[in-house]
């Protein structure tokens, strides 16, 4: 694993005083949002102190420079810590929603890297914040099919490269939640790389599930009023969500003999206070079963699909996963979708 930021650690509170916000409704929304602080490459102030929106063309201008020198840092720390180095990676998948780039950022990272050009690539974008599971998903398959060669799934999210300062309540949930980071997990087929010291759990199973009646509910499209992408999510999403995760722990548990008690460790999408309680209540899960979902999201807010990485990271860390011991990990997003993994350490 690694995982990497961008930008300034700004608190809620010190957010609403550099953007200026004072209506009651919308600062309830920040401060409620279970969110300590989060990562954010801000506009520059003006002359009066202020910050102005940013013209698309200047904001997918800060997507491919904030997402390769994080992807990079991110990239680097996995690969190390895998025993490995960039001469050993065989394949590279970026996942990123908060930009568009032609070439993607895959090539534009192994420009960057001096990763060797013959190393195979793939760029998963727009698919939102369950997409690190899709790529954990494809990329899986592909170290199957190259046993013992090292693959790397990269997400690394700009999210205030998709920020609208406009003050209105449609922009405020979105400014409120989204978070700068990057996060990246190597992958080895049957053989190891280097040491193996670095071993973690096997992936066993995936499930998905697409809630095409919520297709809308969560959306990245263009504003014609205002000459640039504007992201929308609904206030009734996390409810859509709670409400289908069942069905999806089902799928996922179909065949394999397990009870959802079987499962010792879950690795949830920081989507949001709400996102969360949905969960744990529709799963019937503990606070300490999130424990670290919560402590991604109150340290970094939404990181987009990398979110469930950093809680992995975090799982890894402190060190209490045991031999046989079965994970869960479940991203959500756009779609309205749901994503889950089954591992096994």
């Amino acid at each position: 694993m690694g995982t990497a930021v961008a930008g300034t650690p700004i608190s809620q509170p010190e957010l609403l005083g550099l953007l200026e916000i004072t209506n009651p409704k919308i600062r309830s929304v920040y401060l409620n949002s279970a969110i300590d602080r989060r990562h954010l490459t801000l506009p520059a102030a003006d002359e009066h102190g202020r910050r102005a929106p940013e013209p698309q063309g200047d904001l997918l201008d800060k997507h491919k420079r904030i997402a390769i020198e994080m992807g990079a840092q991110a990239l680097l720390t996995a690969v190390q810590r895998a025993g490995a180095t960039l001469a050993d990676l065989r394949h590279l998948c970026c996942v990123t929603s908060t930009g568009f780039l032609t070439p993607g950022l895959s090539a534009l990272l192994m420009r960057e890297l001096g990763i060797d050009p013959r190393c195979s690539r793939s760029d998963i974008v727009g698919m939102g914040c369950n997409a690190g599971l899709n790529a954990l998903n494809v990329v899986s398959g592909w170290s199957a099919a190259h046993p013992g060669e090292l693959a790397v799934v990269l997400c690394s999210e700009a999210c205030s490269a998709a920020y609208a300062l406009d003050g209105t309540m449609r922009t405020t949930v979105v400014n409120s939640l989204f978070g700068d980071g990057a996060a990246a997990v190597a992958l080895v087929a049957d053989s190891g790389v280097g040491d193996g010291s670095a071993g973690g759990p096997r992936i066993l199973k995936f499930a998905s599930y697409l809630i095409t009646d919520a297709i809308d509910a969560m959306r990245y499209e263009w504003d014609r009023e205002k000459d640039r992408f504007s992201f929308f999510l609904d206030p009734q999403i996390p409810y859509v969500v709670g409400a289908h995760a069942e069905t999806v722990i089902g799928t996922l548990l179909d065949g394999t003999g397990l009870r959802r008690s079987d499962i010792a460790h879950w690795l949830v999408h920081s989507g949001g206070k709400k996102v969360i309680d949905a969960v744990v209540v529709n799963l019937g899960l503990t606070r300490h079963d999130v424990r670290h979902t919560i402590g991604v999201l109150r340290d970094y807010g939404n990181v987009s699909s990398g979110s469930f990485l950093f809680s992995y990271e975090r799982l890894a860390d402190e060190g209490v996963a045991r031999p046989g011991e079965y994970g869960v990990l479940m991203t959500m997003g756009p779609g309205s979708t749901i994503e889950m993994a089954l591992v096994q350490w």
